[in-house]
Formats: structure tokens, C-alpha cells, sequence
């Protein structure tokens, strides 16, 4: 099987990244929603790995403007590979490092991230899997922090997180003043119990806006036509 991941606007080269493209990134890439009224919105992709949710936010809004930023220099390598072959490659770049390196070089209509989230869990013995799937809820309040001091007043935070970790985030964003905008409760099937959460935080007035629930799979092996229909845009096989 070749490391190259072929979308309909765009190709993803994953080889040597210690994340591949996965159900959690797409789903995101796919369902998030941004308000805005910017001509060029500015977005940040946080531990943007392969670069994929910035390519499929690049591909959604076309006049959008997109840094995806890793502290893990192969996925940054790999990540400016794969926008400088893209047909955004114009308003796309990629950064090294931590996010917190960016802290006040620019404001954003939309921050967004896959993060890592086994907190509290064991490490994983690949030192690179490690950054990139394990940290502490310092994390999460640092990403908070980060968010409150660079989102412009209407500007969201979405996240895709872990029922549990997305509850106590949620909590801990009261602290910068976000309010919970949008939830989606993504489930394997539909019987089954919720097994992510993509949560937009803003600092908008207002409260919940919308909350619905995502079915992944209509039976084993066959993916629901919610599903097909959020990602026909961009996968190939739909």
C-alpha cells in the first residue's frame, strides 16, 4: 500500500509521519463550520501532522488563508510538501515548532485541531507517537490560553476530542470566557455510545446553537449516507 492518500483536490504524501490521516481528522475537516465575515478568513491548524485538515479547510473556503503548525519537524516537512503540490498552495503555509511560538503574530477567524489526548494514560514507547497521541490537560488549558489571546471577537476554536477529555475542556474554557456554540456527538453506529466530540468554543453572546449526532457506519463495513455525503467532496471513492 503506497503512502500516498489521493483526495479529489488534492494529494496527502504520509510517509515517515507519525500520524497518518485518520477518521478523527476528516470528520473534522468535513463538519466543522466557521462564522465570519472576513474576506480572507485566517485559520490555524494546530499539530497539523500531514497537513490534511488544513487542505480540506483550504478546499471549503476558497479565499481562506491557512497555517498548519507542528512541533514534530518530519510532519512539518511533510505538511509544506504537501501544500506547495496543492492547487491552494498560495494560501497555505506550515510552521515548525509549538503553537505558543505564534502567540501574538497574528489574530484568527478559526482555530482548529485534531489534538493529542490520552492524558493521564501510559506513554507509547515511539518517542514520536508520543508527542504526537500523549500529553497532560496543560495542554489544553495552554491551547485555551492560546485561543483567547489570538482569536478576533467572533473568531471559534473547534475541536475533535474523546466524549470525557471534550466535557472537561468545555469546563475549563469557562475560565477564558468561551461559551459552547456547536457540538457533535459522532458515533460508530447507531446504537452504540458517543465515541468523539467536535466542539466549537467561541466568546460570541449566546449559548448552544446546534448539537446533533453523527453516524459513522449504517452497518459493519458500510458507512452511513451522512457520512458519504459530508466527505463526497473530497474522497475520491464517494
Amino acid at each position: 500500500m503506497g503512502s500516498v492518500f489521493k483526495f479529489k483536490q488534492f494529494d496527502v504524501e504520509q510517509r515517515d509521519c507519525a500520524m497518518k490521516i485518520n477518521t478523527d481528522g476528516v470528520l473534522l475537516g468535513a463538519l466543522l463550520e466557521m462564522d465570519t465575515s472576513a474576506a480572507e478568513p485566517q485559520i490555524l491548524d494546530i499539530g497539523t501532522g500531514t497537513g490534511v485538515i488544513a487542505l480540506m479547510v483550504a478546499q471549503r473556503y476558497p479565499t481562506a488563508q491557512v497555517i498548519g503548525v507542528d512541533i514534530d519537524e518530519t510532519a512539518y516537512l511533510r505538511a509544506m510538501e504537501n501544500f506547495s503540490r496543492s492547487v491552494f498552495h498560495e494560501r497555505l503555509k506550515a510552521a515548525s515548532g509549538t503553537f505558543h511560538l505564534l502567540d501574538g503574530a497574528n489574530t484568527y477567524d478559526l482555530i482548529v485541531s485534531n489534538p493529542p489526548f490520552y492524558t493521564n494514560s501510559l506513554h507509547n514507547p515511539d518517542a514520536r507517537k508520543k508527542i504526537a497521541r500523549h500529553t497532560d490537560f496543560d495542554f489544553f488549558d495552554g491551547l485555551l490560553r492560546f485561543a483567547a489571546n489570538n482569536l478576533r471577537s467572533e473568531g471559534s476554536l473547534s475541536l475533535i476530542l474523546p466524549t470525557e477529555l471534550a466535557k472537561e475542556v468545555i469546563f475549563q474554557s469557562h475560565t477564558y470566557k468561551f461559551v459552547l456554540h456547536r457540538k457533535i456527538n459522532i458515533k460508530s453506529f447507531e446504537h452504540t455510545e458517543t465515541i468523539r466530540c467536535i466542539i466549537t468554543l467561541s466568546r460570541k453572546e449566546g449559548g448552544l446553537l446546534s448539537e446533533e449526532e453523527f453516524i459513522i457506519y449504517k452497518e459493519k463495513g458500510i458507512y452511513s449516507d451522512r457520512y458519504r455525503e459530508v466527505l463526497k467532496p473530497y474522497f475520491l471513492a464517494f
